[in-house]
């Protein structure tokens, strides 16, 4: 077994045994980045490196390492206490941070494991493996909640894989999670370009913006990031915790990847004087919006269009919602089509995402400058929900198995797309609609599908059980969602 491999067996040992106590993936996760950062931060602070980072006095590793028992959990607790009030990354890496191992001989065991380990000299590519491993489990695990944070790798891929990042150019994620979108980004420019010491610098420190409001998720993120070598580790923190519908802060980007929080209504949860607890929900008044509306997706569209320089480029995981809702979803179509070059919509198949009774798709859209007439002259639709089965264990979706649709997207020569759609081939699943062809539909709807739905039409070839029972759970959860909606919207007449 190579040192690498190693390492890797061990981290999941820990995970498993800890497992077993009660201290479940998201916990563990949460306590091994604040040992790793711990650690990281020693090994920087000495040769080669010899940086200056400032650890206030006994929150330092070395320190740290040398308790044991009731002492060891006591100053353990303290440098949590103490870092969360520090400046930049450090302070984002410790805020709200507490202590999930109750057991201090399970905690001086993980602590063991991180100090044996040189992991400022370790590939990214291996730390990222790790750290990236985990977050995929803490993922799986349904009642955590985290589902919601990770968005399946296979389709951040072939999303970078088509919009192709160049180097020297700016990245957001309005709601980036775990910094899925960041790291393939990452990965594809340093794979697909030779860069000189410029362009290596930007990509490290001044490529990657985002927003996310949970403390945790941040946490991760940030940590997830600096593993992959982007940022530093005693820099500026580039992930804001503010909620990015608040306000424009005025900066422009070059590209926007995201996959907005899903939930339809952006909502805030107040208490009210007899202490019971509401939820009340959010409208952004943002002047610069098409249409005001407490709808958190279309909120999340109008926001990524604002955050494009002329010459910018989106790619938006978005639910079907978007597509067909009236009202300020008709408003927010209209002018997206209007103000910006909608050129692609992937529809996806449900059984991808940790949150079922999800019906999404994908986005691709250019911003232009002012016009007078609409930027959208047509928009090319690939059909990958019609007849595929997906489940998140036995049948997960692969990169290999998006690469028609990216085939068929064509991102070296967008203007040399041809449908395999027509009269004579109706299985085709890559067809376009003109402009004229949605504005003529009922408001202007873009939730289009041609292809006959075989487990309608065969009932001999129904798919296996496992992915049978996985779409009931997701038709029924996708009606609950809707009742939810139709409640939520009589309660607010």
């Amino acid at each position: 077994m190579s040192n690498g491999e190693n390492v890797v067996s061990k981290v999941w040992g820990f995970a498993n045994i800890l497992r077993d106590d009660g201290v479940g993936y998201g916990d563990y996760l949460e306590q091994l980045t604040y040992l790793l950062f711990l650690k990281m931060v020693d090994e920087f602070a000495k040769p080669p490196y010899s940086r200056k980072i400032s650890v206030p006095e006994g929150c330092d590793w070395e320190t740290l390492k040398k308790e044991r028992g009731a002492a060891l959990e006591d100053r353990y607790n303290k440098i949590l206490k103490e870092l969360a009030k520090a400046k930049g990354t450090l302070g984002q890496i410790f805020t709200k941070s507490q202590n999930k191992i109750q057991d201090p001989a399970k905690l001086f065991k993980v602590i063991e494991m991180v100090d044996k380990e040189k992991w400022s000299m370790m590939g990214s590519d291996l730390k990222g493996k790790i750290y990236e491993g985990l977050l995929e489990k803490n993922a799986e695990d349904t009642k955590s909640g985290a589902g919601q944070y990770f968005t399946p790798r296979a389709l951040i891929q072939a999303m970078v894989v088509c919009v192709q990042p160049a180097p020297k150019k700016t990245i957001i994620d309005p709601a980036c999670g775990t910094g899925g979108f960041f790291l393939a980004s990452y990965d594809y420019i340093t794979r697909q370009y030779e860069l000189d010491r410029e362009q290596k610098e930007f990509l490290k420190t001044k490529t990657f913006y985002g927003n996310e409001i949970v403390a945790n998720t941040r946490r991760m993120c940030l940590m997830n990031m600096f593993l992959h070598n982007i940022g530093e580790i005693d820099g500026e923190t580039f992930i804001s915790s503010a909620d990015a519908l608040v306000a424009d802060e005025g900066k422009r980007y070059d590209y926007v990847l995201a996959n907005p929080p899903f939930g339809k209504k952006s909502s805030l949860t107040i208490t009210n004087e007899e202490g019971e607890q509401e939820k009340e929900d959010l409208v952004y008044n943002r002047q610069d919006f098409w249409v005001t509306t407490s709808n958190k997706q279309l909120n999340f569209l109008q926001h990524i269009r604002t955050l494009l320089k002329e010459t910018g480029e989106a790619a938006v995981v978005l639910p079907d919602n978007v597509l067909f809702e009236g009202g300020a979803g008709e408003t927010v179509r209209k002018e997206l089509m209007k103000s910006t070059e909608l050129h692609t919509i992937l529809r996806l198949p449900t059984g991808i995402f940790y949150r079922p009774g999800v019906k999404a798709n994908v986005l691709f859209f250019d911003n232009k400058p002012g016009a007078r007439d609409p930027w959208t002259k047509e928009i090319w639709f690939y059909d990958y929900r019609t007849n595929i089965h997906h489940t998140l264990k036995k049948k997960t979706m692969t990169f290999e198995d998006l690469d028609d649709f990216i085939k068929c997207y064509n991102p070296l020569n967008r203007n040399e797309r041809k449908e395999t759609w027509s009269e004579n081939n109706p299985d085709g699943r890559w067809r376009k609609f003109t402009y004229e062809d949605i504005l003529e539909r009922d408001k202007t709807s873009l939730d289009i599908f041609w292809l006959k739905d075989e487990s309608l039409a065969d009932l001999d070839n129904l798919p296996d059980p496992d992915i049978l029972a996985n779409e009931i759970i997701e038709n029924i959860e996708a009606g609950l969602e809707s009742f939810k909606t139709i409640m939520a919207a009589l309660g607010d007449e």
